[in-house]
């Protein structure tokens, strides 16, 4: 897997923030990642991904980058940064970071220039300043995080003055991809991190760079939207893959798009734009048979034309984490209605997640890990209004309470807060549950049956079975299983039913997401050595 490693490696999330806090100050940083490095090498992940380590406010999570060529002090250092590469290097890890191209930080120097410069001057072009209708906004756009996309600024000259779009929080200007200047200043920040070894990008918003000629109105919401999709952004990758292919080893993109359409999401990955994106389909999923195999052909489907690796995502820092999902009536993510303190019942959303983990990790292409999921963690609802700091809950006046429950600090050791988050005592910058003693990875290390060890064993299992990774799959005929063989010597069965489901004969077990019992118990997986051809799946 060293040419063309990201078609099937398995990537960790790491949202800094809460990931390891080496300094005592709260707040996670690079010495706790470094810390804790040789603990991923021993997940046995082939790369993390980290989400923004840039200057910035946080007023969205550091997603409002304010220069994208340092890090957040609160973080470390650039130095650190690089010492941290090149330790991940040497255990076998590359390094993903975010970068986010939509929009920047009102603190970034670009933009505090152009509203100081005036109207018509050539710093505001870099973003997209309009004249209102009156005392209105100068379109119906509506932000992501609640309210209008635009926000009026105030001139120089102490008037009302020119509104700015912002597909997010009012903090966080979109950039204007028909200016040069951007194009010349994201190629630049590119090569920057490139030449400090990184090994990829994640970018942020990949659908959203352009916007439609004219910036029309909305009409139907449900609709194609004037500010997301559209063909040009295309150039910009294909300007993006020149820059990493000009690097002699495997530099890589992936892509976050979150579109209804299988084939336009496919020309992202067309061979010299993007090398994979997220496949929120599979993520959204309810735990049903059905349609998690219509999703898989969904996925394979579009992604055979242009060649691409399909990935696996179960959860993430934007999205109820899949424990508390899968134990819900209803099993579906949505962010139209994120079902914020719905009944869950968490031993059932464990024995979910844990299947749904080797389901994912068997099938063809790469996968994704967020923290934490390998400690079996929920989602956090319970935070109290006053520590919640994701722009969702302010921007929405509460009505969503937004993504802070899935952010929360991951507990290491011990059996109270901080958990070993850090070795000062000092509580984290979101609170972690008083329950959380036997989630932390003291507890669950050599513990049978724990969900660390399954992870453990699952990732070990990935690097040294051949048939598993990149590839293709045969759907299988085993009578109320979701199964499938990854070749002639590797299966993988998930029961989704109400009832056990015999094994198949001629079988032996490699791994499994709960006890067997004398078959496949419901809301279980399993990974078997196959010993015979099994029964193709008529179409």
């Amino acid at each position: 897997m060293t040419h063309n490693w990201w078609r099937g490696a398995a990537i960790y999330q790491v949202y800094v923030r809460s990931f390891s806090d080496g300094d005592g100050d709260g707040t996670g940083d690079l010495a706790g990642v470094r810390s804790k490095l040789q603990y991923l090498a021993d997940l046995g992940i082939d790369a993390i991904w980290f989400n923004p380590w840039y200057p910035s406010p946080m007023d969205d999570g550091g997603y409002d980058v304010s220069d994208y060529r340092d890090i957040e002090p609160s973080f470390g250092t650039l130095a650190e940064a690089e010492k941290l590469i090149q330790e991940a290097h040497d255990l076998g890890i590359r390094i993903i970071i975010d970068i986010v191209p939509n929009h920047c930080s009102d603190e970034h120097p670009w933009f505090t220039a152009a509203v100081a410069a005036g109207r018509d001057s050539p710093e505001r072009t870099r973003f997209w300043f309009r004249d209102g209708r009156g005392d209105q906004p100068p379109n119906n756009w509506q932000s992501r995080f609640g309210g209008s996309a635009w926000t009026r600024i105030t001139e120089p000259d102490g008037t009302p003055g020119q509104w700015y779009l912002h597909l997010y929080s009012s903090r966080q200007p979109d950039l204007n991809w028909t200016n040069p200047d951007v194009h010349a200043e994201f190629a630049d920040i590119l090569r920057f991190w490139f030449n400090r070894g990184v090994d990829g990008f994640r970018i942020d918003v990949a659908d959203g760079l352009v916007k439609q000629e004219g910036l029309p109105e909305v009409v139907d919401p449900n609709g194609p939207l004037p500010y997301s999709d559209l063909d040009g952004v295309h150039d910009i990758y294909r300007e993006w893959r020149r820059i990493a292919d000009s690097y002699p080893d495997k530099r890589v993109f992936v892509g976050e798009m979150w579109l209804p359409d299988p084939q336009r999401f496919a020309m992202y990955l067309r061979p010299d734009e993007l090398h994979s994106a997220f496949n929120f389909d599979f993520l959204s999923c309810p735990w049903d048979a059905a349609r998690l195999r219509e999703v898989v052909d969904a996925t394979l489907a579009a992604h055979a034309p242009v060649n691409a690796p399909a990935t696996w995502v179960l959860s993430n820092h934007d999205v109820t984490r899949h424990v508390t999902r899968y134990g819900r009536a209803d099993t579906s993510f949505s962010f139209a209605d994120r079902q914020h303190q719905a009944p869950t019942d968490p031993r059932l959303g464990t024995r979910r997640a844990r299947a749904a983990a080797l389901l994912a990790m068997a099938l063809p292409g790469g996968v994704y890990v967020y923290q934490g999921e390998e400690l079996g963690l929920s989602e956090v609802e319970d935070l109290p209004d006053d520590v919640r700091q994701d722009p969702v809950f302010a921007r929405t006046a509460g009505r969503d309470i937004g993504r802070d429950g899935c952010r929360v600090p991951l507990p290491w050791a011990g059996s109270t807060s901080p958990y070993g988050f850090n070795s000062t005592g000092v509580e984290p910058w979101l609170p972690q549950p008083a329950d959380w003693a036997a989630s932390t990875v003291e507890a669950q290390t050599g513990e049978p049956g724990s969900m660390l060890e399954l992870y453990r064993s699952a990732l070990r299992l990935r690097r040294t079975e051949p048939a598993l990774g990149d590839g293709t799959l045969t759907w299988l005929s085993v009578p109320g299983a979701l199964a499938f063989a990854r070749d002639e010597t590797f299966a993988c069965l998930v029961n989704l039913s109400m009832a056990t489901v015999p094994l198949p004969p001629n079988t032996d077990v490699l791994l499994a997401s709960g006890p067997l019992d004398g078959g496949l118990p419901p809301d279980t997986a399993v990974w078997l050595r196959t010993h015979q051809a099994m029964t193709p799946l008529s179409s």
